[in-house]
């Protein structure tokens, strides 16, 4: 993996990262070594939109940054150290079934999707399955908030906000098959 230093984001005292993966450019906007946003992208102008406004009008120390860690996470990850990216520490917001509901995701083991039903079920109502689908959705963290995990319930993949076919990579690289490219 190369990193590329883009231009800073204007959130405050953060550091934006990309670097190249076997699934294309991933992008990380962090602050004191926390993850903020990340995705499948060189475009940070496509992450900062994801993060809570709660987060963006905060002022972060930048010489608190520590970027390389988590690079290192990705890096493993790609190694086949599927568990690595749950070491990352990750700040999002939003309201308390949402944040509750992405702590579940981080749970979701690599090689065993759960279905959108079985994610509501685990974040404690299962009659929410459309709310368990949007925390999904508004995931500003992806890969360290492994959302790419959950699948509809006729086994099909649903949507990611990265492309079904990067979440079809990642699910059969967790699975131990060979991503098809």
């Amino acid at each position: 993996m190369t990193a590329i230093l883009t231009p800073p984001t204007a959130l405050r005292g953060t550091t934006t990262t990309t670097v190249g993966t076997p699934d294309g450019p991933f992008t990380v906007i962090e602050a004191e070594g926390t993850v903020l946003a990340s995705g499948w992208t060189e475009l940070a102008s496509e992450l900062t939109g994801q993060i809570h406004p709660s987060i963006r009008a905060a002022a972060f120390d930048p010489a608190a940054s520590s970027v390389r860690p988590i690079l290192d996470a990705v890096s493993r990850y790609y190694d086949g150290d599927f568990d690595a990216i749950g070491t990352v520490r990750v700040r999002q917001a939003s309201g308390p079934f949402r944040v509750h509901a992405w702590e579940v995701l981080r749970a979701v083991r690599p090689g065993a999707p759960v279905t959108y039903l079985q994610y509501a079920e685990r974040a404690g109502n299962p009659a929410a399955v459309r709310a368990a689908a949007a925390a999904c959705a508004r995931n500003a963290a992806a890969l360290f908030v492994p959302c790419h995990r959950i699948i509809r319930t006729d086994g099909t993949l649903g949507g990611f906000r990265w492309g079904l076919p990067v979440k079809q990579r990642l699910l059969d690289r967790e699975a131990g098959r060979a991503p098809l490219v």
